[in-house]
């Protein structure tokens, strides 16, 4: 039996590292990657928020098992990182945490207070008051279209709209394919994030009826931060493997702003402002018969 890990808590992890075309596996006790000529390479897997495995890439039983040990996600993606296919779950929901997020999403008034404060911090600014979720959802979509118009003309790229067909990518033009390959990145840590604070990706709150509806409402307040921006910049300078490009700005920019040290307690935040207090657990209700070790991980992490 292996001994136990204490996952390293998410801010202190590098973002995010992109594998294809190997076989994952543990060899030695290390989490290597072997390529078709048998050449190992050593991946650092319990300091990393998330592995994105991309097409040609195969994992062993021992390595997932491994990944989650460490709270580390995989999550399998298309080529150049878009469109997700499924993902592990190295952390998840506490009891606590889970029913406090599902208690506000099901408040109305609580759960519109969390809308309004994740406008505020999108935009700067509070939002209209007496208004509708419903209603803030059409303002902040017209807002974005308006900024995205705006930072496709400031990089000087042609824009006819966010629009793409994931079936035929090839087929779409390269802004778009930028920005949705910025977006992947960006989903893959908040959703790392997410599970390591102990909340359900599934509950959202903007976002809702999609299994990672609470990962797009995070990501949706660091998105124009300097992500999509600078997925503008990279589509209007012509690169072979644009695609690649924003994969290497995500992983700079996401070092750079220390994002990992943001995310969590921009959830923490948001979910505060439904002014509703953690539920306690019942009277009768029976505590582990082992107590859960102390970690150096977050909450949400596996003991």
């Amino acid at each position: 039996m292996l001994p136990p890990l204490k996952p390293i808590a998410m801010k202190e992890r590098v973002s995010m590292v992109f594998i294809e075309k190997g076989q994952i596996d543990v060899k030695d006790g290390a989490f290597v990657v072997i390529d078709e000529t048998g050449i190992r390479t050593h991946i650092p897997v319990g300091s990393i928020a998330c592995i994105m495995l991309e097409p040609g890439t195969r994992v062993s039983h021992h390595a997932a098992a491994l990944a989650a040990r460490a709270g580390t996600l995989l999550v399998w993606v298309g080529e150049a990182g878009v469109r997700l296919y499924a993902s592990g779950q190295p952390g998840g929901a506490r009891a606590d945490r889970l029913l406090y997020q599902a208690k506000l999403a099901l408040d109305d008034a609580a759960r519109l207070k969390v809308v309004r404060k994740m406008y505020e911090i999108r935009f700067g600014e509070k939002p209209p008051e007496r208004r509708s979720v419903e209603q803030l959802r059409g303002i902040e979509g017209s807002r974005v279209k308006k900024l995205y118009e705006l930072l496709a003309k400031q990089a000087g790229v042609e824009w006819k709209g966010r629009n793409y067909d994931h079936t035929q990518w090839d087929n779409s033009d390269t802004a778009n394919r930028c920005i949705s390959s910025a977006t992947a990145c960006l989903y893959g840590i908040s959703e790392a994030a997410v599970l390591a604070a102990g909340y359900a990706p599934a509950i959202g709150f903007i976002h809702t009826g999609k299994p990672l509806s609470f990962v797009y409402d995070i990501a949706d307040l660091f998105k124009f931060d300097e992500i999509i921006p600078h997925a503008f910049k990279i589509a209007a300078k012509n690169y072979r493997d644009p695609e690649r490009e924003v994969r290497l700005m995500c992983r700079d920019i996401f070092r750079q702003t220390k994002i990992l040290k943001k995310i969590i307690p921009t959830i923490e935040e948001v979910l505060a402002a439904g002014e509703l207090e953690i539920p306690q657990p019942t009277e009768e209700s029976i505590g582990p018969a082992i107590p859960n070790s102390e970690s150096i991980g977050d909450v949400g992490h596996r003991s």
